[in-house]
């Protein structure tokens, strides 16, 4: 098993960041004193679970986390600094600081660096993550010593809880459209009226009517799905937000 380090100090780490002006120095200080932050770190950038899971979940809870005194969601690696940029621009992950542990002397201050010789991958860190306020560590979420590469506690949705105990998380909104539609502008409205951020799928882009049939088993647009319930169309939406109101009342 690997040891906690809660209570302890992070390690004192120079690292090696890259911006369009050049090299820039990064230290353990200018990221955690006097600072709330989140750090989940993982075994490589571009790599399935921590491109199609770990990182899209945290970008998205960034707001909820910050509601709650954080100040900086990080994201580390053992990559260099221009494939952890490369990562950040693919994922559209913005509110997410990258941080490149390129020659792993945090992870292996932290105790989590790990050999992946028989990936290929050489030295590389467990998966974690951990809360450090003021340059402490108050809380880890480490990964179980098991074969393979573990994604059970290490998660945004973990993090969350231990932040908010039993608090409601942001809902999870896509609404499939089309461009000139007139009611999905409608249903868009509604939504960025009661503050609810949601993400547009748009006909003949990101979906075919074939794909709408199959999902929802309609053919008119907007269809709105909610957590994973189809709510309906503009109308459906606006009955479905009064029902929201009320109940908040």
């Amino acid at each position: 098993m690997f040891e906690s380090k809660e209570g302890q100090r992070v390690p004192d780490i120079t690292f090696r960041t890259r911006t369009d002006k050049g090299w820039r120095d990064v230290t353990s200080s200018e990221l955690f004193s006097g600072k709330s932050v989140i750090v989940f770190s993982l075994p490589g950038a571009f790599t399935p679970t921590c491109s199609s899971s770990h990182v899209p979940r945290f970008s998205q809870l960034v707001p909820a986390f910050k509601a709650r005194g954080i100040d900086n969601v990080v994201c580390m690696s053992v990559n260099d600094a221009f494939v952890m940029n490369e990562w950040r621009a693919s994922q559209n992950a913005e509110n997410i600081t990258f941080i490149p542990d390129g020659n792993g002397e945090f992870t292996d201050g932290m105790g989590l660096l790990v050999n992946k010789e028989d990936l290929g991958f050489g030295r590389r860190s467990w998966r974690y993550s951990m809360l450090v306020r003021d340059g402490v560590i108050e809380k880890m979420f480490i990964e179980p010593d098991l074969p393979g590469d573990p994604f059970e506690v290490s998660d945004a949705d973990t993090m969350f809880e231990y932040l908010a105990p039993g608090a409601d998380k942001p809902l999870d909104i896509a609404v499939f459209s089309r461009p000139g539609c007139e009611y999905c502008a409608e249903a868009k409205s509604l939504l960025a009226a009661a503050d609810l951020e949601f993400e547009t799928l748009e006909l003949n882009t990101a979906y075919s009517d074939r794909t709408l049939r199959a999902i929802s088993a309609a053919t008119s647009v907007p269809q709105i799905f909610i957590n994973g319930e189809l709510i309906g169309g503009a109308a459906e939406l606006k009955t479905w937000l009064s029902e929201q109101t009320e109940k908040a009342a």
